[in-house]
């Protein structure tokens, strides 16, 4: 695999954590090839420096927290939030030299983001739309796994979901998934695929879901819309309905007896072959039960697990065959599509000379 040059941009929002995971002790982790430690202030808000001492290069993260300010485990410098040397030991005169960077954060949808790029140019109103993650009309929670692949691959196989089918058979995936038409568009940062199933037989999941929140029991009509927002979340509005009780847009589009959840992505590359999955699974139905937040969490967690175990056979085979070319079919249009985007974003940081064409949507 060539690594000459990233495989993505570096003027974007990742996240890097949890909101819940970011509290009074140092945490480190690696974006974008870039070490960081996070801690929350007093105040509570989050700070994220590089996680190198200006001193002898000791992680950070391997000190301790005073205040609001880090204390390097190795020689006691002192760093405030901003990166800023404010002690030295043995020594009152502090070199104005002796700092750490200090990355961009916000904090948005329960995660805490990371801008590893530009700081000038890093506007909040950039971050990904994920809000099912802390809407009141929709409860839900998830977890983040470490996956040894290139973040594109999570990707590719959020952006088709006909692997339901083969990989997830036992749960969510049925053949009706693999068989089903779709459209796919785009714009200038997104882009979409859309799969209308009617009058199918449930896969074992959503048969569970829509017994225990309707009492129905019998064929659905079943819908899948991804949603890709450049360069690494996918946003799934997924669920079932009672085949024929007007889902289908055809038939209105009115899903209200049917159960719906929000697959909600966000993908950081950690290295060119490792990668920070972040997942949540939001639900608008059934809302108070806490015990059936807790079952859904853990049982897409094992479908995910499903998912990490191809992922990373598929990357190990990639790393053995380094001049082997991806084969695309018809159900790689979302995929091809994501990968246009994020490729149109590198492009135009590693040549901003370069004039990029937008991507016009679709139809």
């Amino acid at each position: 695999m060539n690594t000459d040059r990233n495989h993505f941009p570096l003027n974007a929002w990742y996240a890097a954590a949890y909101d819940v995971e970011v509290g009074r002790s140092l945490l480190a982790r690696t974006i974008c090839k870039q070490k960081l430690v996070l801690f929350r202030q007093t105040d509570g808000q989050v700070a994220a420096l590089e996680d190198a001492c200006w001193h002898r290069l000791l992680p950070l993260s391997m000190g301790r927290l005073d205040g609001d300010q880090v204390v390097c485990g190795y020689h006691g410098l002192v760093f405030n939030a901003e990166g800023r040397c404010t002690h030295m030991p043995s020594q009152e005169r502090i070199n104005p030299s002796a700092c750490v960077r200090r990355f961009p954060v916000a904090e948005k949808h329960r995660f805490v983001w990371i801008w590893p790029g530009d700081p000038a140019l890093a506007d909040e109103s950039l971050i990904p739309d994920l809000h099912w993650n802390h809407d009141p009309a929709w409860a839900g929670d998830g977890k983040m796994i470490r996956v040894k692949c290139d973040y594109r691959l999570v990707i590719d196989n959020l952006m088709d979901l006909t692997h339901e089918t083969f990989v997830h058979g036992s749960s969510i995936g049925n053949r009706a998934v693999a068989e089903a038409p779709f459209v796919a568009t785009h714009g200038d940062r997104t882009a979409t695929v859309t799969r209308w199933m009617g009058g199918i037989e449930a896969p074992p999941f959503w048969a569970g879901q829509i017994e225990q929140a309707r009492g129905y029991r019998g064929p659905v009509d079943r819908w899948q819309i991804i949603r890709f927002e450049a360069p690494c979340t996918v946003a799934i509005d997924v669920g079932v309905a009672p085949a024929g009780a007007g889902a289908l847009p055809a038939d209105g589009g009115d899903r209200s007896q049917g159960v719906n959840g929000m697959v909600l992505n966000t993908i950081t590359p950690e290295t060119d072959n490792t990668c920070l999955y972040f997942w949540a699974f939001a639900r608008n139905y059934c809302l108070g039960e806490q015990r059936l937040t807790h079952q859904l969490r853990e049982g897409v967690a094992g479908i995910f697990r499903e998912d990490e175990l191809v992922l990373e056979a598929q990357q190990k085979a990639i790393e053995e065959h380094p001049d082997h070319r991806f084969y695309n079919l018809n159900i790689d249009a979302g995929a091809m599509w994501a990968r246009r985007l994020i490729d149109r974003m590198v492009e135009a940081e590693h040549d901003p000379g370069t004039k990029v064409i937008p991507i016009r949507k679709a139809g």
